[in-house]
């Protein structure tokens, strides 16, 4: 509900009680009020009467009592609903951005699986097979895609009070362990790379014309700015690194590539879960959004 609709909505109830609470927050006014009429039925000798003007009193007073809570509760519950839409508009985009970047690291690991197939069929049947291939797919699979959404305390406990619908809060507050899944393999693939492939990069001498066809020739969907031509910078082929026969006879590197394949596929799979609970996030905040 909007504001707008709010105050439609809340305007014939203050008309009503207005009055009411009028008179139930001047106190003085009541209680003098009240006064004279009893004592006028005390000085008539009408006792019974006074009693029952009394109960009425008492009745009437607790009546407009919970009236006035009632109008300040529908108060409070209107807030929140403010508050509420607030938060739900902060999510859509947050979590627009979190299915924007999740994508791009997968289209990232598509490309890197794609080239460490390339490489293996090389390494099967290396007739016919061109250096400068090999040399662009190790630097596809040097990739490390890491997911990592925003952060902030919108979800915490007490923004996730204000959530009316009780399964969008469930998947909110489930949100960062649903996370983990992704992010435990990228770190276990990371820590691959810096352990075990750049060494063998090295030792083989191919760490300029890996990271000059990784500058020049991958693509970078993690680039803020998207524009590739940013990141390009010549740094020329090594005239000291491996030759075709030497890369292609390593078996660390055949291993390290294998390995690429397992954790990256695993990470998508991951990540394609993840995925559908962003889209499942983003349809229930924004039926929420349209109550």
């Amino acid at each position: 509900m909007c504001v707008a609709e709010s105050k439609r909505w809340f305007a014939p109830v203050l008309f009503i009680a207005q009055p009411l609470c009028f008179i139930i927050t001047n106190r003085y006014l009541m209680i003098k009020f009240f006064r004279k009429i009893r004592q006028n039925l005390l000085s008539e000798g009408k006792t019974g009467k006074y009693f029952k003007y009394a109960l009425g009193e008492i009745i009437l007073v607790v009546i407009g009592i919970l009236i006035a809570l009632q109008i300040n509760n529908w108060n409070e519950q209107r807030k929140d609903k403010i508050k509420e839409q607030s938060l739900l508009k902060q999510l859509q985009e947050d979590y627009q951005s979190n299915l924007l970047q999740l994508e791009e690291k997968m289209a990232t690991r598509e490309i890197m699986l794609k080239s460490a197939v390339q490489l293996l069929n090389a390494f099967d049947e290396p007739v016919g097979v061109f250096r400068d291939s090999v040399i662009k797919n190790l630097a596809d699979i040097r990739n490390e895609p890491t997911f990592d959404p925003i952060k902030n305390n919108l979800t915490s406990s007490e923004n996730l009070r204000l959530i009316s619908n009780n399964e969008l809060r469930r998947l909110l507050s489930n949100w960062s362990s649903d996370v983990v899944g992704v992010t435990e393999i990228e770190t276990n693939w990371i820590k691959l790379l810096n352990e075990q492939y750049h060494p063998i990069i090295s030792e083989l001498g191919l760490g300029r014309d890996v990271y000059n066809s990784f500058m020049n020739a991958s693509k970078h969907y993690w680039l803020l700015d998207k524009n590739s031509n940013s990141f390009k910078s010549e740094i020329g082929i090594s005239k000291l690194s491996a030759t075709l026969n030497e890369i292609l006879i390593n078996k660390n590197l055949e291993s390290i590539i294998s390995a690429a394949i397992v954790l990256n596929r695993g990470a998508n799979l991951q990540s394609d879960a993840l995925r559908r609970r962003i889209l499942e996030i983003l349809e229930l905040i924004e039926d929420e959004m349209k109550n």
